[in-house]
């Protein structure tokens, strides 16, 4: 063993054998094993490495080179405050391959979640319009049943009014008296016909015409038709009616119109509420000799039927 260097020649430190117990200056007790800590150390030169290499300033071993002169292994390099070897762990690069499937993925993620929104919303876009288009159906399929029972109940009315058109002809003909210039017209064959006054003994004529029946004769009654033929002459009666055209109580309008076969017979029309009754209705007075005579219709329902019966107006002068 050399004194001033303690290492062998392998670079490995010297120990030595003791048979004698050592006593502890500081009492310690020796019969106990010694701990790793309590264990000889190498004895080193000040400012030399183990095996006897000088220390480089800072710790730092020469270039290359482990403690002990070992050589450094590719890779590694020491540690600047102790001089210990480090292995530096070389740059991992990211695989290209595994990048783009990267990309592919999340590309992949994207277009998926882009396509359940598109899908949404065209889900969301049928069910508004099939409820729009039921709705509409639902409309239309109502305006149709309302148009079909529209127009049912107008043919209805029409084939009504048709039938009982049709069953009014052939018309029946009224004669009145021969004294009083045989006046004669066609009426409906479902009209009925009161004579309340024949004038047998002289005297006004007085006839009334309802479909099916006539009514009771009074001022609040309808009847199709009132027929008179008065003793006085036209232009009395045209003076009582014209009373009833003046003052602020006037109920009635008056025009000149020609009635009869041809359109030859000239009369006066008056339309509005009759005086003396609530009744709105036409009255149509013109001379026959020395008589006038009044056709009078109780309600505008029958305007019709009562323009007919004035065009078939035949007497004699």
């Amino acid at each position: 063993m050399d004194d001033e260097n303690p290492y062998s020649t392998d670079g490995r430190p010297y120990t030595a054998a003791f048979t004698q117990p050592i006593t502890s200056p500081r009492g310690m007790n020796m019969d106990q094993p010694m701990q790793p800590m309590q264990m000889a150390q190498p004895l080193q030169t000040p400012g030399m490495q183990p095996g006897g290499m000088p220390m480089q300033p800072g710790g730092m071993q020469p270039g290359g080179m482990q403690p002990g002169g070992m050589p450094m292994q590719p890779g590694m390099q020491q540690n600047p405050m102790t001089g210990a070897p480090m292995i530096m762990q070389a740059p991992v690069r990211e695989d290209p391959l595994a990048r783009q499937e990267k990309v592919q993925s999340m590309f992949k993620t994207i277009i998926t979640i882009a396509l359940g929104l598109v899908a949404v919303t065209f889900i969301g876009l049928f069910l508004w319009m099939f409820g729009e288009k039921t709705a509409i159906q639902s409309d239309i399929d109502g305006q149709i049943k309302d148009a079909v029972v529209k127009a049912v109940d107008e043919n209805t009315t029409k084939l009504e009014e048709e039938f009982a058109e049709r069953e009014k002809y052939p018309y029946k003909t009224f004669a009145g008296p021969a004294d009083y210039g045989e006046l004669t017209f066609d009426y409906p064959k479902t009209w009925s016909v009161y004579v309340a006054k024949d004038a047998i003994n002289g005297g006004n004529y007085e006839a009334y015409f309802n479909p099916s029946e006539v009514n009771t004769v009074g001022d609040k009654t309808i009847n199709s038709l009132r027929l008179s033929i008065r003793t006085d002459s036209f232009d009395r009666v045209a003076s009582e009616y014209q009373q009833k055209l003046e003052g602020t109580k006037a109920t009635l309008k008056v025009d000149s119109i020609m009635i009869g076969k041809g359109g030859n017979t000239s009369a006066n029309r008056y339309y509005g509420v009759i005086p003396g009754t609530e009744l709105r209705g036409i009255i149509v007075i013109f001379k026959i000799r020395d008589k006038t005579v009044v056709m009078q219709t109780d309600s505008e329902l029958f305007e019709k039927d009562y323009n007919k019966i004035l065009e078939s107006v035949r007497f004699n002068a």
